[in-house]
């Protein structure tokens, strides 16, 4: 699914108005009605107290005209529109007309704090006061309102976007937004519905299809694309029945130090469970039994020294390397680390202490061959592109980067983006049980079974997010979200591709 701009949005409107000859008016009828469904979909004629809070944009018409349709159906709405304005858009005056056609309750005005309504927890309050087209901080009694709405315990429903939240620009996260406990967001969802800075004041969010010009959209050049489980299921490589082990690949995992091999199990065993044909890990001579035991599928390699990882000595050929997880950064590692890297010739996996000793080392770099995939969490991210303004500020770090190296980085977090050039891939899938020590460690070792297996590697990088969340979804199912571990994510890695291709749940007639 594309993500678009507020502009590209803004343009697929007027196309759709201009092809299918209809009106702007037209148009927010249909997307009201849509919304009025869902709606009702969930209350059924529910006594409720609701509460609409209309700007005097389209937004606002938005919501007068959702306004319409609830009255019609006996909801118990009051309806209120904030008259910070003179200006009226035509669309909201269209529709403020139409709703005295439905109640003799008209419209109540609200033109200063002394006119703010008494609010009620088991209120329903929907916003319908700014959409996308706010470019500039609600200021005046207008912030005062909506410190007043966010108050309140009320469930809050945004119509399109949060009042207050840019679509796609960098703001001032302090100025007034409206902190929704649900959106639904017209055909699209918008980029600041994933950051970490935004995207929780639009609280859960369900996207409406409304039927823009399927021809604008199918041109659109995206911001990002947020990865389905459609597009997961035609990457995904369906094995052959006389296939061997030798056409899956094999990884190389050089991971580990003393007090740290539980990164190094973790990465090597999740290598294994995203199906490489062959799995070695490369380890601190001690830990030859912690992997031994920990995983018998998997083979073992010891370095000279005891504790660390401090020499390299293998051909590389046609092996998949994944290096970093509990590796450490001693000089000794370090040594070891660049030797690697100037056996490899095709795409590999830097993680944790890896990408520490590529921020302290620049001059490794030219090491590194062309589409390898860095898998950093923020800490890690600062010390490769320095610090950052705000979250579209680390995006254009992170592409400037990525370019500049020709390298894929996977940005871990709630919502991991995967920046390949200019290109974004948001994940959808896994949940807050996964910020758990080790869960990035499976991320790497599963990214580099699948490279191994010859997935090109933004693939890979692509796939393997989507999967990796979505074996702790599974997961968490059973062991709720503080059970969840790194190395059960790992075991739920079949599940998430069994997954893929079960067949959605047939939906039972409502009863009329």
């Amino acid at each position: 699914m594309k993500i678009l701009s507020a502009q590209q949005l803004a343009e697929a409107d007027q196309s759709t108005i201009d092809k299918n000859q209809i009106t702007s008016n037209d148009l927010m009828e249909h997307i009201a009605k849509l919304i009025f469904d869902r709606i009702h979909q969930r209350l059924q004629g529910s006594p409720v107290p609701i509460k609409i809070f209309c700007g005097i944009g389209k937004n606002g018409g938005d919501g007068l005209a959702l306004s319409r349709h609830m009255i019609q159906h006996g909801y118990h709405v009051t309806t209120y529109v904030t008259n910070y304005s003179k200006k009226r858009a035509p669309e909201f005056l269209f529709h403020y007309d139409k709703i005295k056609e439905v109640t003799k309750d008209w419209p109540i005005l609200l033109s200063s704090e002394k006119d703010f309504p008494e609010l009620h927890p088991q209120d329903i309050i929907i916003d319908a006061i700014f959409g996308t087209g706010i470019n500039r901080p609600i200021d005046g009694w207008m912030a005062q309102l909506v410190h007043y709405l966010n108050k309140t315990p009320a469930f809050k429903l945004a119509i399109d976007m949060p009042s207050g939240l840019y679509a796609n620009n960098s703001q001032d996260i302090d100025s007034p937004i409206i902190q929704a406990q649900h959106t639904f967001s017209f055909e699209t969802p918008k980029l600041s519905f994933f950051l970490p800075e935004t995207g929780h004041y639009a609280g859960t969010f369900e996207v409406v299809p409304i039927g823009l010009d399927p021809e604008y959209m199918m041109k659109a050049e995206p911001l990002a694309q947020i990865i389905s489980s459609d597009a997961a299921k035609s990457m995904y490589k369906p094995r052959k029945k006389f296939s061997h082990k030798g056409d899956f690949g094999h990884v190389l995992t050089m991971a580990g130090s003393k007090g740290k091999m539980g990164a190094a199990v973790l990465a090597t065993g999740a290598a294994v469970n995203m199906g490489a044909g062959k799995v070695t890990a490369y380890i601190p001579e001690h830990a030859n039994s912690i992997l031994q035991s920990s995983i018998p599928e998997v083979m073992t390699i010891s370095s000279k020294s005891k504790d660390y990882i401090t020499d390299f000595d293998h051909d590389l050929k046609d092996i998949t390397l994944c290096v970093g997880p509990g590796l450490s950064t001693g000089d000794d590692v370090k040594h070891a680390f660049a030797k690697a890297l100037s056996q490899q010739t095709q795409p590999v996996v830097i993680d944790a202490d890896g990408l520490n000793i590529l921020s302290d080392n620049p001059e490794y770099w030219k090491m590194i061959p062309n589409n390898s995939i860095l898998t950093p969490h923020d800490g890690e991210l600062k010390q490769l592109i320095g610090r950052w303004k705000d979250d579209y500020d680390r995006i254009e770090k992170a592409k400037n980067l990525s370019i500049d190296k020709d390298v894929i980085l996977v940005l871990k977090g709630a919502h991991t983006i995967i920046i390949s050039g200019k290109n974004l891939y948001i994940n959808d899938t896994g949940n807050p049980g996964m910020a758990t020590a080790g869960s990035g460690d499976v991320l790497s070792g599963m990214i580099a079974g699948l490279l191994a297996q010859h997935y090109d590697s933004l693939t890979a990088a692509v796939f393997g997010v989507f999967i990796h969340g979505r074996a702790g979804d599974i997961a968490s199912q059973t062991y709720a979200h503080e059970g969840l571990k790194a190395s059960i994510i790992s075991n739920f890695v079949g599940a998430a591709i069994l997954d893929l291709f079960r067949p959605e749940p047939q939906q039972q007639p409502q009863q009329q």
